[in-house]
């Protein structure tokens, strides 16, 4: 069969490229950047990835510079652009200017490349360096303003993107793909989804034959189609279903979960009510003690301490059940970008952690050295889960079910110690007041710290609010805002909107926040208003933040809504178009009025990833 190299450098698409290349029908396997250029000889082309790394530093990943010998097309994505154009004799630079987020492009509609495309491209930008000089033999053949965006050499067939056309901000980034695959490097035949399924069920029955597999279900359609591929794999009196109830489920959801379980065909289902374990266990992860929750601030040990417990959990159910522990496996609906933004080295050896995902935290990294966890969906992104639910037969309530991460509400309240603030920069506060000049908006940044992914690399930066309209807000304008403030000040990494103008954002305070009783249940209950309200908006995922700030009041909300198909790139919601702006109104009055005495502004995340991610932590 035809198939397709692509060399990771550590980005975070990396798997997205994989995904894309396989939709287009061609079989396609990840090597390290570092693989031998011999090993590459059975393969048609190579994609080389994005990455974190610099190559006008130290930072210079080493490869195989034969691979550039090969005689076969080589497309270089990013960092992939940027080391191809080192290699031949370019000059690559940092841009003063860092580019996330959308950009408009110029492109060469001559080449192959970019063949059949308009010359004005949308695309995904997400790096600090460029290309400044093309080496030698090699045309520029798109620009972002005055910068290079794209390089080829027709000849030797190859090409570098400065964007990323793998992803969904880069709208006719799949067109461009196809054209690298099947008029560039003329691939013929075809690979299909279903060939991935009957893998992942021979793998099942490979791995865990006539043992015990305990398998943990949160409900969301990743754990729904682990369940369901172990039930065809295996007999169902060795498979015993797991549900966690860690006090951070939203309204309802365990009773909910409960029983479309028992509709999978799970003869052994076990629900574990575990909130004071969660709220006040201390645990041990690589000789540090971390926890309890109810004392955390920090978002990556909050994520740490979930998994731990989770595991250490199962477990005990797993003792309580008579299991032998050394010869029961844990399934999980662990995807594939869970890995790469955990840092997995399994999957990459130079990807940047942006935050722990609680199925692959230490304890879980030492159970699949023992060979016993069970990843049926490791291979797959959430568009490709959701597919799969549906060719396995899951009702639709479950295929489209919006995801909700494992670590559940405590990762949606904004812990917060004002001990650990950090003092605005005199000069990121005449940037802010700069950028917002003329426009009618207000503008404030606010040491309330998000998780972000700025060129492949985690951030964990402020939080900006802009304040102006309200819900008479000019869409494109604010966002065109956004995206100025977060190109242009490095410390930010997220932009909220405040749909209730009131109080004035000049006077806000931030507060201590913990995870406790009131939080928790204060968030629970106004998310259920969000999701409740907006549950017709044409987005991919809706939900609410708890946020420590306000003028005289404790507590602000956010309301955060996300436009994807694989969760590794998005943007916001549009208001008055994918995102009713009547419900949204509707949304905010029910917030407001009943918790008057706590909630002061309600805000909408206006951010695409990147430079946010889609969870706030």
């Amino acid at each position: 069969m035809e198939k397709l190299a692509i060399l990771d450098c550590g980005g975070q698409y990396t798997k997205v490229i994989d995904r894309r290349v396989r939709e287009l029908g061609v079989k396609s396997d990840i090597f390290p950047i570092n693989v031998r250029a011999e090993d590459l000889k059975e393969y048609k082309s190579i994609i080389l990835s994005g990455g974190p790394n610099s190559v006008s530093s130290n930072q210079i990943l080493k490869f195989d510079e034969h691979l550039f010998e090969l005689n076969i097309p080589v497309l270089g994505i990013c960092y992939g652009m940027q080391l191809m154009s080192n290699h031949f004799g370019g000059t690559v630079d940092s841009n003063v200017k860092k580019e996330y987020g959308q950009n408009e492009i110029i492109v060469n509609t001559n080449v192959p490349i970019f063949d059949g495309l308009n010359e004005k491209q949308q695309v995904l930008m997400s790096h600090g360096d460029t290309v400044k000089i093309a080496p030698e033999g090699f045309e520029i053949i798109a620009k972002s303003g005055h910068a290079i965006a794209a390089i080829g050499n027709v000849d030797k067939k190859m090409y570098g993107l400065q964007f990323h056309p793998e992803v969904d901000l880069t709208e006719e980034g799949m067109k461009i793909l196809e054209n690298f695959i099947r008029k560039v490097a003329g691939y013929k035949e075809f690979y299909a989804l279903e060939d991935r399924i009957q893998t992942s069920i021979d793998m099942i029955k490979e791995k865990v034959k006539d043992n015990k597999v305990v398998v943990l279900v949160s409900g969301g359609v990743d754990s729904a189609v682990t369940a369901a591929l172990l039930v065809k794999a295996l007999n169902p009196d060795n498979i015993y279903a797991i549900h966690i109830d860690s006090g951070f489920m939203r309204k309802n959801e365990s009773d909910i979960i409960c029983e479309n379980l028992k509709k999978l065909g799970l003869k052994n289902l076990i629900r574990e009510n575990a909130k004071d374990y969660f709220f006040n266990t201390v645990v041990e992860v690589n000789g540090e003690k971390l926890g309890p929750l109810v004392d955390t601030v920090d978002p990556e040990t909050k994520r740490q301490i979930i998994g731990e417990i989770f595991i250490k959990i199962a477990n005990n159910v797993i003792e309580r059940l008579g299991l032998d522990p050394q010869n029961t496996f844990i399934a999980q609906g662990t995807l594939r970008p869970d890995l790469i933004e955990s840092g997995n080295p399994d999957i990459s050896g130079y990807a940047h952690k942006i935050k722990t995902h609680h199925n692959d935290v230490a304890i879980v990294r030492e159970a699949r050295k023992k060979g016993l966890i069970v990843e049926t969906n490791s291979d797959w992104h959430k568009d490709e889960v959701r597919k799969v639910a549906r060719k396995l037969g899951l009702e639709e309530s479950i295929a489209s079910r919006q995801p909700f991460p494992g670590p559940g509400l405590a990762i949606r309240l904004l812990c917060h110690d004002k001990k650990e603030e950090v003092e605005i920069s005199n000069e990121d506060i005449e940037k802010i007041n700069d950028i917002v000049k003329d426009t009618g908006e207000n503008a404030k940044i606010i040491p309330i710290k998000s998780v972000g992914v700025q060129g492949d690399c985690r951030s964990y930066r402020n939080l900006a609010l802009l304040q102006g309209s309200g819900f008479d807000l000019e869409w494109s304008k604010i966002t065109s805002i956004a995206k100025k403030i977060t190109d242009n000040i490095h410390s930010i990494n997220r932009v909220g909107y405040i749909l209730n103008s009131t109080n004035a954002i000049d006077n806000i305070n931030c507060y201590d926040m913990k995870i406790n009783d009131e939080c928790v249940e204060l968030l629970r209950e106004v998310d259920n208003i969000v999701t409740s309200n907006l549950k017709e908006s044409n987005v991919s995922q809706t939900f609410a933040v708890l946020v420590p700030i306000g003028v005289n009041k404790k507590y602000s909300v956010a309301i955060r809504t996300f436009v994807t198909n694989d969760f590794m790139t998005g943007r916001p919601g549009e208001i008055g178009k994918e995102v009713k702006k009547e419900m949204l109104i509707k949304s905010t009055n029910e917030i407001l009025e009943k918790f008057s005495d706590k909630i002061e502004f309600v805000i909408y995340d206006v951010t695409s990833k990147p430079p946010a991610t889609c969870e706030w932590q």
